[in-house]
């Protein structure tokens, strides 16, 4: 029995730093395991978190010359990482950060060069997991609901709130995912006002009061009527969210209550829409499951039909990190690891560059 160790990296839309984890992650009687060995969050210093911010309005020099040196930043970091735990490493897989995501233009670009992570550590990188399902047809995301299927297959949904929220879910052995829509990424856009990172534990959210005219507005944001396959990225957010909240003339705690309520009005409408019975479980993970507030209004709203299941710390804060090394994993031994079903693409792949260091 092989164990693979490797180390998954991510970096999601909501912009709060880079998470690591070094992962052994095998196969047994036909299904797979894992052991979140070690981990790591790395906070973003302002200048990186900017440059990232701001990734939409770069020339294409600039854009390429960012995923240069944050492929080597990636690089340098995995490094410490390693060093700081005498980590034995077979492979690294790193999602990297994606700055622009226009699938309808079949384009999706996520920053941090596999090779310069891979000449910076001296361990082979598989990278750039979105581009071949984009080939394919797809939408090059969401990515994570194999890991769904193969590690948490026991709940019935699997919800992560990260900058945007996503579902996965089985319907007639077929897995089924889709951006539901807005999540941290509204939160913390709001938060920044007054220089907040984010609202711990919901506590400004909770403060507040719905403005109804904003909450009207954001339910009625064209994207939740199509239909899946479907993802957004921050394109969509500057393009369609942001005027919503520029123009409310309203308190930091009522634009977080409504957005809150929002967000789970949204997630509430897909669990009901996607019944499956009436003891149905949902894992919810990502850091908004750490917003206590936002569990609460969602707990609230799904009312006794669906229980939320709101796991250990390390897996709310690396799943995604995990997944990415499972699939890594699966591109090595040249197994799907990109389903169609969820990216709408022609057919399941083995996705993933492999970089050699030099």
């Amino acid at each position: 029995m092989k164990i693979y160790k490797i180390i998954g990296l991510m970096s999601g839309t909501s912009l709060d730093g880079l998470d690591l984890a070094y992962c052994h992650i095998w196969e047994k009687n036909g299904g797979w395991l894992f052991d979140i060995k070690e981990t790591k969050s790395v906070k973003y210093a302002s200048e990186m978190l900017n440059t990232l911010k701001n990734t939409i309005s770069l020339s294409p020099e600039k854009l390429i010359e960012l995923h240069n040196t944050y492929g080597t930043w990636l690089g340098e970091q995995t490094a410490v990482f390693i060093n700081e735990h005498t980590l034995e490493v077979d492979y690294i897989a790193s999602h990297g950060h994606t700055t622009h995501h226009r699938p309808e233009m079949g384009l999706t670009f996520q920053v941090g060069s596999g090779q310069h992570i891979a000449n910076a550590t001296g361990i082979k990188v598989i990278a750039d997991f979105r581009t071949n399902d984009l080939a394919l047809g797809g939408q090059g995301a969401p990515l994570v609901p194999i890991g769904d299927r193969l590690f948490f297959s026991e709940y019935d949904f699997c919800l992560n709130l990260g900058g945007i929220s996503n579902i996965s879910f089985e319907v007639k052995n077929k897995r089924i995912a889709y951006d539901i829509g807005l999540a941290n990424m509204i939160l913390n856009y709001i938060t920044r006002k007054v220089d907040l990172e984010y609202d711990e534990d919901g506590k400004f959210a909770r403060a507040g009061s719905i403005n109804t005219a904003m909450f009207n507005q954001l339910n009625n944001l064209e994207y939740y009527t199509l239909p899946h396959p479907k993802s957004v990225g921050y394109e969509w957010f500057l393009a369609k969210v942001v005027p919503i909240i520029e123009d409310t003339d309203d308190s930091i705690e009522n634009l977080l209550h409504t957005s809150v309520h929002h967000i789970c009005e949204k997630i509430t409408q897909q669990i009901q829409l996607n019944f499956i019975n009436k003891n149905q479980q949902l894992l919810i993970t990502g850091g908004g499951a750490l917003n206590s507030f936002l569990i609460e209004t969602l707990e609230q709203k799904l009312g006794s039909t669906t229980k939320v299941v709101v796991p250990a710390k390390i897996i709310i804060e690396f799943k995604e990190a995990l997944i990415f090394a499972l699939m890594g994993v699966l591109r090595v031994k040249q197994l799907t690891n990109v389903l169609s079903s969820v990216t709408g693409a022609k057919k399941d792949s083995t996705s993933g560059v492999l970089f050699i260091p030099n």
